[in-house]
């Protein structure tokens, strides 16, 4: 299982430990992944994933995974939350035309 986020496709960083004689030696810096589930307002549903707690707390302000999806652009979605997206923004169609 890759290391990303389900949902804005944030991966490892590599950088450098420093010791106190100035040495560089190569490190990486993990996301932070929860497993989370995160209730769709609109849909009635609940999706399963697997996210980054700096992604997490950005869908906690934005008002849950709807606000989030729609507030985000595509190109920096992963092709799951693009998909969810399309569904949510299906059914905002739909109960706007009723």
């Amino acid at each position: 299982m890759s290391r990303r986020c389900d949902l804005l496709d944030t991966g490892p960083m590599s950088g450098h430990n420093v010791s106190h004689s100035n040495i560089k030696t190569n490190r990486r810096f993990n996301v932070n992944l929860c497993n989370v589930t995160l209730p769709s307002d609109v849909l009635g549903q609940k999706f399963k994933m697997r996210i980054a707690a700096k992604t997490l707390r950005t869908v906690d302000f934005k008002g849950g995974l709807d606000g989030f999806l729609i507030g985000t652009k595509n190109h920096k979605l992963t092709d799951k939350a693009k998909k969810i997206k399309k569904q949510i923004v299906k059914a905002n169609a739909d109960i706007e035309a009723a």
